[in-house]
Formats: C-alpha cells, sequence, structure tokens
C-alpha cells in the first residue's frame, strides 16, 4: 500500500517555521514526507525522522536523492542523540505533526482503527508492546485508569470490567473484538454522539506508544537544541497533546514569578521566547478537504 497522508495544516507549519536557505530544521514526524519536502526545498539542512520503519522506507524513495536530507529511523524522544550522531550542535527549527498517519489507519494490518478488522497492534515503531498486550494484560483497574486519562472515556470502567470479563474465555485478539465489547459497554443513548471506540482506540494507542510521556521529554529537550531565534511548531489532534504543548511554551514565555506583594524582582526569571501567535486551526476549506484535520491546533514557539 503506498503511504499516502494528507499533511494537515501545511502552509501555516511551513510558515511558522520562518525557513531561510541558512537554517537546520529537523522533522520530527516525517511520515511520508509532505512537511519534510517543503522543508528541505527552503532550508540549508534538514533531518527526517520517524520511529516508523514504513515511513522510513518512502522517506528513502522520496527524499533519499537531496543531498541537503538526513533520513532517520528513531523515536522523536531520542533527539538529542540523534543529533550529535549528525554532529549538529543546534537546529533552527523543529515540527512535530502528532497522532496517526492516514497511512498507518488506513492499513487494516497496524490495527489502528476501529473500522477495519485487524489483529490489535497500534505500534508506531512495529516493535515493542501491542495493543493485545495492553488488552490481554492489564488489570481492570489500570485499563479503566488509562481509558480514563487517555481517552477522557466516561465509561472506562464499564469498559475496562467487560475487556476482563471477555478475556477470560479466549484472548481478544482483534479490533473488531474489542469494538463488540465496547459498544456492548455503552448506552444506546451515547452511541449516537460519535463512535464509542473512538475514545478507547485513542487511550490505548497512547498507552502502546508512551505519547504523553515522550512528547513532554522531546519538547524539553528541543528547547535545549534550539538556537536563538529557532522554532518549535507543533500540530496537536486532541485536548491531552494539546495542554501539554501549550503549558509547555506558556511556561518558556513566563517572566518573573515572584508573589505579587514583593516590591522587586528577586526570582530574577526572565522570558526564554515568545509565541508568534496563540494558535491556528485548520480552514473550513481544508475541513472540506480532509476531515481527519477537524481536531488539529498548531502552536508555535520562538526563542529568544
Amino acid at each position: 500500500m503506498e503511504f499516502n497522508h494528507k499533511s494537515v495544516l501545511f502552509d501555516e507549519s511551513i510558515n511558522a517555521l520562518d525557513l531561510t536557505a541558512d537554517k537546520i530544521v529537523l522533522d520530527a514526524t516525517a511520515g511520508g514526507g509532505g512537511h519534510s519536502k517543503a522543508i528541505a526545498q527552503r532550508a540549508k539542512r534538514l533531518i527526517a525522522v520517524d520511529q516508523d520503519p514504513d515511513a522510513i522506507k518512502v522517506l528513502n524513495e522520496r527524499l533519499g536523492n537531496l543531498n541537503n536530507v538526513d533520513i532517520v529511523n528513531d523515536n522523536f524522544d531520542n533527539i538529542k542523540s540523534i543529533l550529535k550522531g549528525l554532529n549538529i550542535e543546534k537546529i533552527d527549527g523543529l515540527l512535530m505533526d502528532l497522532g496517526v498517519s492516514s497511512f498507518q489507519l488506513d492499513t487494516a494490518e497496524r490495527g489502528f482503527s476501529f473500522h477495519k478488522d485487524a489483529p490489535l497492534d497500534m505500534r508506531m515503531s512495529k516493535s515493542g508492546m501491542s495493543a493485545y498486550d495492553v488488552v490481554n494484560s492489564y488489570s481492570e483497574q489500570q485499563l479503566a485508569d488509562i481509558l480514563f486519562r487517555y481517552g477522557e472515556e466516561k465509561f472506562s470502567r464499564r469498559i475496562a470490567k467487560n475487556i476482563v470479563s471477555a478475556r477470560q474465555d479466549k484472548p481478544i485478539e482483534t479490533t473488531f473484538e474489542l469494538v463488540d465489547i465496547i459498544k456492548a459497554s455503552y448506552p444506546q443513548k451515547a452511541m449516537r454522539d460519535s463512535h464509542p471506540a473512538r475514545k478507547t482506540f485513542q487511550a490505548i494507542r497512547i498507552e502502546v506508544n508512551a505519547e504523553l510521556d515522550r512528547l513532554s521529554k522531546t519538547l524539553d529537550d528541543a528547547f535545549d537544541c534550539l538556537a536563538p531565534g529557532g522554532r518549535i511548531a507543533v500540530i496537536t489532534f486532541h485536548s491531552l497533546e494539546d495542554r501539554i504543548v501549550k503549558e509547555k511554551f506558556a511556561s518558556w514565555c513566563k517572566g518573573c514569578i515572584c508573589p505579587k506583594e514583593f516590591p522587586v524582582c528577586v526570582c530574577g526569571n526572565k522570558p526564554k521566547g515568545k509565541l508568534p501567535f496563540k494558535s491556528k486551526a485548520p480552514s473550513q476549506a481544508e475541513l472540506e478537504e480532509n476531515p481527519r484535520a477537524r481536531s488539529s491546533r498548531l502552536r508555535v514557539f520562538e526563542k529568544f
């Protein structure tokens, strides 16, 4: 299957990086190379990183002939070691397009989609713990916790209980087996809002790939690696990711943290950067062309 992925907020994110011919930029989620190709055409050097081996094959086909591109098969939370391995001290820009690619969703055997029957997998790197392991080995309490925390699923306890009950007869092996359990756990009227499996699949995917933990660490490491005037641009797809990015950027932009009653500043804390704009959402035209962009949001930070 061809690696097709519609890059959301494409123009907005490329413009936000403020690219010039002397800049070094790292695309931490290069995927099918949509953003990466545009960056390579405008920047001095591009480091295209992705943890998915399928994406790396496509990146080599599409960008491998460009002499200003380095393609790296690794997780973005290893940004410091990636740059060290390439003898790069500082970068001028970093792009992170989070979430699941269209290719991963549309390739049934990857197990990301609740619309396609496939083995429970959801591993972006195609290695390590899978969704099967989470669903069949986590305790009822652990399952309920991750469904509530990462999926904001209000029926988390009921779903967790039914998962544990179902797996006593046989392991839960496929996406549709899990979907059936989730549907049976939902009140009929609640199923009208959206697909009942959406939040559970999101939660399990986040757990399998340790997405939120890695995001927070990567942002801190990216800040350390960013040259003055450099920018970090992040596209998020759900409120949990967006909150981490928003709060991290806000903390870097914060100045004095002394109590208001102090007559003069004694903390010495100064802003480390600024926000070129608050945030951007997709245009109506983009939403009509690509409904999967509906929850996306772009945030950008520029380092002083």
